[in-house]
């Protein structure tokens, strides 16, 4: 079996190549001007595109690509000109996602399918351009942004929470499959992180009636949960462990960045789930 080394390696003096998705600000951004300065050769892709930058100093650069996850034939397209321009791709990061609020039974079909088509699917169909790219390699790794609320379920976010979670388990899965072709998994699971996630987040349309039962008590602890982001961590830290794992020889399966997030996933669920529900339900 190939031995996948990390991405960083010395010993292999081609430029590496890394496409990662929800590039344009927050998390992603940073990832890409993190891994830009450490020398690789950076696909940024999303829907707005960007502005190409080089690293000042070794051979880094940030490419920017136009390219919404919704979209196989963008997501392919974008495949092919990494090829075409480099004749390898080492690691994809999934990292786009949104957010949308509002209480389950507020939530029409159309809404909860908007939340899970990009924060889930958008993720499948990006990795699965990429499987057979990896295969033919022997080698390639896949990173993707869950949430520490795939654990914790956040109430008003119902469809966040299960889409996250359904991504946690996604990736578990996809480790077990790919392995035998060289292939690694590592899903990042951040907690409140201050970006712009806050200000882009929608609500669903019924939430915002004041004729919802739900409204007042959405809105307060929705409120909550801006304030929490507003002053959490920095997007640099998230950044920082997505590098860190592409650096090892075989990354972690799972990552929680920050030591008061790990505490908070490991006693959620070792806690008798009534317990565990009773405390978020007084956080919200």
């Amino acid at each position: 079996m190939y031995l996948c080394v990390g991405i960083f390696n010395q010993a292999n003096m081609q430029t590496k190549v890394v496409l990662i998705t929800g590039s344009s600000a927050g998390i992603g951004l940073a990832a890409a001007l993190q891994l830009m300065n450490k020398g690789i050769r950076v696909y940024a892709a999303s829907r707005r595109g960007g502005i190409a930058q080089k690293a000042k100093n070794g051979t880094g650069e940030l490419i920017p690509v136009k390219m919404d996850v919704n979209n196989e034939t963008e997501i392919a397209s974008v495949v092919a000109q990494i090829l075409k321009e480099n004749g390898r791709l080492d690691a994809v990061i999934s990292n786009a996602g949104n957010g949308i609020a509002g209480s389950v039974e507020d939530s029409s079909s159309e809404e909860v399918k908007y939340q899970f088509e990009t924060n889930f699917f958008g993720a499948v169909k990006t990795i699965q351009a990429c499987l057979p790219v990896f295969r033919k390699q022997g080698y390639g790794k896949i990173i993707t942004t869950s949430s520490v609320a795939a654990i914790v379920p956040i109430p008003f976010q119902a469809f966040y929470s299960a889409g996250k979670s359904a991504l946690l388990i996604f990736m578990q899965a996809l480790a077990l499959e790919v392995k035998p072709f060289g292939i690694q998994c590592c899903i990042i699971l951040p907690g409140d992180t201050k970006t712009d996630f806050t200000a882009a987040r929608k609500y669903t349309v019924a939430s915002q009636s004041s004729g919802s039962v739900y409204n007042k008590k959405m809105m307060s602890s929705v409120g909550k949960m801006e304030k929490d982001e507003q002053n959490g961590m920095s997007p640099d830290v998230i950044a920082r462990a997505m590098v860190n794992q592409l650096s090892r020889k075989k990354m972690n399966i799972i990552v929680i960045p920050g030591f008061s997030y790990k505490v908070i996933c490991w006693l959620f669920n070792r806690l008798p789930a009534k317990i565990s529900l009773w405390v978020v339900g007084l956080l919200y």
